[in-house]
């Protein structure tokens, strides 16, 4: 009964004309990135690193598909939320709005069951379009710029890590991203359940994402203790899979979290739908 239900809920994403939007976006905005890398890229890579030439000399393609990927990564990872929740806010409330979630109890499924699926689905639909970042930052780049050895600027200066150590670094950085964007799924449809029309849901998702990025912004000793629990502190955990030793401790915390965040999401849906009056 759940995969059934799983099913038809994925059943009525693709239907919608909004659920491509998120992935026309990202070729889009990804393609216009490529073009400016591909035209101006060496220019821009020169200014960041003009300050390291007088004691560095640097040798090799420096511009190549692994820098351009993670040039991508770090822009976008604040934006694609939005994209996420503008199809995930709308998968319970829409039904409300249009009048279908009463006809639910006519069917042989349980609440539980059903909200559960709306996340499964929410889930799926977060996967394909990480899996389509994925593909146009890293496969399309390296395609166009082709491979190379990756030069990463952090707090402690460059770190040049070698080419044949790149790719299980993107792997497990677009997992760390995947379970980012998950819990911002989880995020908008708790607050489907709560809503009787498709835009609220999706407007109060991106006005909180805005609020979280701010505040973990400022430093303010007032915040500093609030940081550490926020999802957008924890989105940018894919970088420090990108660090010279790799601080894994740092990344299962921020797992940690995501998923703390993801089960609490799904645990106040499961207990606000159980309680809500569907027949009205």
């Amino acid at each position: 009964m759940f995969l059934k239900s799983t099913y038809n809920e994925i059943i009525k994403i693709v239907s919608k004309p909004r659920s491509y939007i998120g992935f026309a976006a990202l070729t889009v905005i990804i393609s216009i990135i490529l073009l400016a890398m591909k035209a101006d890229g060496e220019d821009y890579i020169s200014f960041v690193t003009a300050s390291f030439e007088q004691t560095l000399s640097f040798n090799g393609k420096i511009l190549n598909g692994n820098l351009v990927a993670f040039i991508i990564l770090q822009m976008l990872i604040i934006h694609v939320p939005l994209l996420v929740a503008l199809v995930t806010g709308d998968l319970v409330s829409g039904e409300a709005s249009m009048g279908t979630l009463r006809f639910m109890g006519t069917k042989p499924i349980s609440r539980i069951t059903f909200i559960l699926s709306k996340f499964f689905a929410g889930a799926i639909y977060t996967f394909f379009l990480t899996i389509w970042l994925a593909f146009l930052a890293l496969i399309i780049g390296q395609w166009v710029f082709g491979t190379g050895d990756l030069i990463v600027l952090n707090s402690d200066g460059l770190v040049i890590i070698p080419e044949l150590d790149i790719s299980w670094r993107y792997v497990y950085g677009f997992c760390l991203a995947f379970l980012s964007l998950f819990s911002i799924a989880c995020m908008s449809i708790c607050f489907s359940v709560f809503s009787e029309n498709s835009i609220g849901p999706i407007v109060t998702t991106m006005a909180v994402i805005i609020l979280f990025t701010i505040i973990g912004s400022l430093d303010v000793p007032l915040f500093q203790s609030i940081h550490p629990l926020l999802i957008t502190t924890h989105m940018a955990s894919w970088r420090s899979l990108f660090e010279m030793p790799v601080p894994m401790e740092d990344i299962f915390h921020s797992i940690y979290i995501l998923l703390g965040h993801i089960f609490f999401f799904i645990a106040i849906a499961l207990w606000r739908f159980n309680t809500k009056d569907i027949n009205t």
